[in-house]
This record gives structure tokens, C-alpha cells and sequence, in this order.
């Protein structure tokens, strides 16, 4: 083996994993290596995905994106993070493992460095410990977590790290959350030995990537007002809201409760209807539809749609919900769906 040859192998490294990695030479982690390909080998290049909360992107982001600027030059990665002013962002590293790695470190010590300067100002003792969440194919998932859970036993106990695979997919998605929790060394560690297990296992099938959504939060309507949950109280929600629950209203296809279409000024009192479809996970649609239906009725009385769901098909983690009524319905109707998901998800789900 040449000078230029030298494979990453950590002291951690699993057992039999040290002849799959001999065939990717530039799985070094400490200098940047010249990629290479060996005979039978490829060039490996991965992509890892992080769930972070908005503070957490920050910190990664520094003042002026300074910090993160940084961090892709001195680790070679392409870290890209998601856009939108949503509670979390998708964070994505991609690049040669060794600069994945690089990556991570820095990630990792820039949280532990955020976790120290908080205690500063805390009178807590004990230093709590660095937590990363990766996204990972939910197809993947079986071989991180082995068989009758053997891999990552053995991931925990020779890394030293937390590690927890989530048993539900992420909404909408096919992905699961993979949450690290530990010291920067041992999270490094870890995050060596998912990638031995992702490069081993490919995903199998297609997989739609998790794609956080925008906050919103429950609302009620009362007196053709809108309003939202904060706490115990309820707020008058912005007008745009209102006005959009008022044109539904009036636009309405399909009159709730045997009310008739109030003429509305400059607008045809009944557009012609359209229809609108998604695909909501099956263990979120109870929230969806409520105890004996009512949760699923009020978002129908409040949006003035016609809303459908699709029997339970085998196989399938998915139901389909067909929205049907002028834009305004179908608008009022996305919107409390979403609510009500983010009030399930959020814990809020018994409003």
C-alpha cells in the first residue's frame, strides 16, 4: 500500500466493517486525501440531512453567515441549509466522508461551546450533552438498529453516544429521525459507524425526503372572527384570515348546515368548484378526523368544503384526503388540516 493509500480506521470501527471500508481510500477523517478508486472501489460521496430548531441554525449560521462560511471551507462539505421561517430547517452535509466528518466536529463543538457559554447564566452543575437528529431513509433504519437491536447496541457501547431511531416517520415523508445525544468525540465516533451502515445498506425503493412546515397553530372561528390558541386564551387572529373565512363563507359551493349563498359584491356568489388533493400519514389522521367524526366536520363547516377520506388501503402508510370547493374553501381547508397536525405534533392535540 502506498504512501497515498492509507484507509480510515478508528479504533471503534465495527467488526468486519474494516474490509468494506478498504475499498474507499479516501475514508480518512484528520487530513484532506486526493480522491481515489481503487480496484473494485468507488468514490464515495454521501449526503447526510439534520433536523435542527431555529436557534440551533442560527448557531451554525453565525452573524453575517460567517460561521457557516467557515465551517464549509475548512471541512470541504456543502452544508445547505433549508430556506423558510419554519420551527426547524433541514440542514445538508454532502460531500467525501472526510469532509463529512470535518463537518460534523465543528457542528458538534459549536453546540458544545453554545451549551457552555448558557451555563454561564444558569445555575445548573452538570453540563447537559450535545444533541444532533439526522434524517435518515426509513429504509435504513432496520440495519442501523440490527437485528433484535445488535447494531446499535454495539454503536452505543464502543462509541460511548445516545443513540435513539424514532419508530414514525417523519410527516409526509418516508424518513425517520435519528437523534445522537453525547460528547462532541463521541458524536463523531457515532456518526462514523451510521456512515459504515448507510454505505453498506443502500435505501431501498424511492424516498421522500422530510420537508418541514411553515408554524401555525390552531384556530377557532366564532362571529365570522378568527381566532387563535395561546395558551388558555384565544386571540384574534390577523384579519387576512378572517377575510379568507368571511370569502368562503360567502363563495360557499356547498351551503353547511342548510344555510344559502349571501350574494358577495363584484364576485360570482358561487365560483365553480375545484378540487384538491393530499396524502396524510396514517397515524396523524385521527387527529384529522376526530372523535366520531367531529374534528373532521368542524374544519367542513368552517371552510365550507366538501372534504373526503380514502378508506385505509393494505400496505400503504398513507391516506388520501380530496378537498372539494372554490380556492377559498380549499385554502381555509389546508390550513385548519395543517393546524390541527401541528397541534397533534406539538402536543396540543386534545384542542
Amino acid at each position: 500500500m502506498g504512501e497515498g493509500d492509507a484507509i480510515w480506521a478508528p479504533s471503534v470501527l465495527p467488526h468486519g466493517a474494516l474490509g468494506t471500508l478498504s475499498h474507499y481510500p479516501q475514508l480518512h477523517f484528520g487530513r484532506r486525501m486526493e480522491p481515489k478508486v481503487s480496484e473494485g472501489g468507488l468514490n464515495v460521496t454521501l449526503t447526510i440531512r439534520l433536523l435542527m430548531h431555529g436557534k440551533e441554525v442560527g448557531s451554525i449560521i453565525g452573524k453575517k453567515g460567517e460561521t457557516v462560511k467557515k465551517m464549509r471551507e475548512e471541512s470541504g462539505a456543502r452544508i445547505n441549509i433549508s430556506e423558510g421561517n419554519c420551527p426547524e430547517r433541514i440542514v445538508t452535509i454532502t460531500g467525501p466522508t472526510d469532509a463529512i466528518f470535518k463537518a460534523f466536529a465543528m457542528i458538534a463543538y459549536k453546540f458544545e461551546e453554545d451549551i457552555i457559554n448558557s451555563m454561564s447564566n444558569s445555575p445548573a452543575t452538570s453540563k447537559p450533552p450535545v444533541t444532533l437528529r439526522l434524517v435518515v431513509p426509513a429504509s435504513q433504519c432496520g440495519s442501523l438498529i440490527g437485528k433484535g437491536g445488535s447494531k446499535i447496541k454495539e454503536i452505543r457501547e464502543s462509541t460511548g453516544a445516545q443513540v435513539q431511531v424514532a419508530g414514525d416517520m417523519l410527516p409526509n415523508s418516508t424518513e425517520r429521525a435519528v437523534t445522537i445525544s453525547g460528547t462532541p468525540d463521541a458524536i463523531i465516533q457515532c456518526v462514523r459507524q451510521i456512515c459504515v451502515v448507510m454505505l453498506e445498506s443502500p435505501p431501498k425503493g424511492a424516498t421522500i425526503p422530510y420537508r418541514p412546515k411553515p408554524a401555525s397553530t390552531p384556530v377557532i372561528f366564532a362571529g365570522g372572527q378568527a381566532y387563535t390558541i395561546q395558551g388558555q386564551y384565544a386571540i384574534p387572529h390577523p384579519d387576512q384570515l378572517t377575510k379568507l373565512h368571511q370569502l368562503a363563507m360567502q363563495q360557499n359551493p356547498f351551503p353547511p348546515l342548510g344555510q344559502t349563498n349571501p350574494a358577495f359584491p363584484g364576485l360570482d356568489a358561487s365560483p365553480p368548484a375545484s378540487t384538491h388533493e393530499l396524502t396524510i400519514p396514517n397515524d396523524l389522521i385521527g387527529c384529522i378526523i376526530g372523535r366520531q367524526g367531529t374534528k373532521i366536520n368542524e374544519i367542513r363547516q368552517m371552510s365550507g368544503a366538501q372534504i373526503k377520506i380514502a378508506n385505509a388501503t393494505e400496505g400503504s402508510s398513507e391516506r388520501q384526503i380530496t378537498i372539494t370547493g372554490t380556492p377559498a374553501n380549499i385554502s381555509l381547508a389546508q390550513y385548519l388540516i395543517n393546524a390541527r397536525l401541528t397541534s397533534e405534533v406539538t402536543g396540543m392535540g386534545a384542542l
